[in-house]
């Protein structure tokens, strides 16, 4: 399985906080609909069918009812100007919901782990399935594929780690359906041990797949600096600036996807205090414009 990465983007393409949180919601709101139709028809023709497993996989995706709004309440309050009590905004609500994400992924994979050994000890009482379930759980499987690949495009296009995190969510879905396939067709054929030994499989991945999420969310709230490619491309911008002799001791912190940016630049030492300040204001400028920064602290060092 692949690493979950963002597409590079080009100065000009910066991602501006508002168009994110446009995309969010309108990618959410359509995985919870889809969740929703999905939900109805798995536990109604599970119940049906007889297809324990197909029941387990629609209250999974009732369960992702949760993460969805989870991402949906936080994409609403991330976007709170800042006040006296977050000074620098409320971006780091992502930082929290990617962080709940990767526990339910865990959590999930936990459940789902649990619950292929019980079946791997007692496969005996697995019951006969009906062929409908088959049809059911191949529909499952193409829509949670479709929204994880429609998901990821628009995680990768506004660079949002939270919503890079509810797609592979969906992925994880995904393997749960495929799971549930397995489970069926084996279980027609004569071989109902299938099921348990594919879902057991399934769900360390998942696990692993949500503590990886958890500890990338919570090393962000922990001040994690930005990426060395992001801290590269902020100290060209900042050497490009007019009456810059250098740069040191640049510092980083993320807040949810943007960056909190502190700089020693470097001028020149017989500069009046009000040109020195205006060369610092053009740097801040600049790096607002072409970086997802919402802060820019310098100390103007006289060379």
């Amino acid at each position: 399985m692949l690493t979950p990465h963002f597409d590079e983007l080009h100065e000009d393409d910066v991602i501006r906080p508002e168009q994110k949180a446009k995309a969010a919601s309108k990618s959410t709101w359509i995985s919870v609909v889809v969740n929703v139709c999905l939900s109805i028809a798995q536990i109604g023709i599970g119940i049906f069918s007889k297809s324990q497993g197909l029941i387990a996989d629609g209250i999974h995706s009732l369960s992702d009812l949760v993460a969805d709004f989870i991402v949906l309440i936080a994409n609403h309050f991330s976007q709170k100007d800042a006040d006296e009590s977050h000074p620098f905004g409320h971006y780091r609500f992502e930082n929290a919901a990617s962080f709940m994400l990767g526990l339910i992924l865990v959590t999930v994979g936990i459940g789902m782990s649990i619950s292929a050994i019980h079946k791997i000890t007692h496969h005996e009482a697995i019951p006969q399935v009906h062929s409908v379930a088959i049809y059911v759980a191949l529909s499952a499987l193409v829509a949670k594929e479709l929204l994880f690949r429609y998901m990821l495009k628009i995680a990768k296009q506004v660079k949002s780690s939270m919503l890079v995190a509810n797609a592979w969510h969906a992925r994880s879905d995904a393997a749960s359906s495929f799971v549930v396939l397995i489970g069926i067709v084996g279980n027609l054929l004569g071989y109902p041990i299938l099921d348990p030994i594919a879902a057991l499989l399934v769900g360390c991945i998942i696990i692993k797949m949500g503590a990886e999420f958890g500890w990338d969310a919570l090393n962000d709230l922990m001040d994690r600096a930005a990426d060395e490619e992001d801290v590269d491309a902020i100290r060209a911008t900042i050497l490009a600036t007019a009456g810059i002799k250098g740069v040191h001791n640049i510092r980083t912190r993320k807040m949810g996807d943007m960056i909190i940016i502190d700089a020693h630049i470097e001028v020149d030492g017989h500069l009046s205090v009000r040109d020195g300040h205006d060369i610092s204001v053009q740097v801040r400028n600049q790096i607002m414009q072409k970086h997802r920064v919402i802060d820019v602290i310098t100390h103007i060092d006289p060379v």
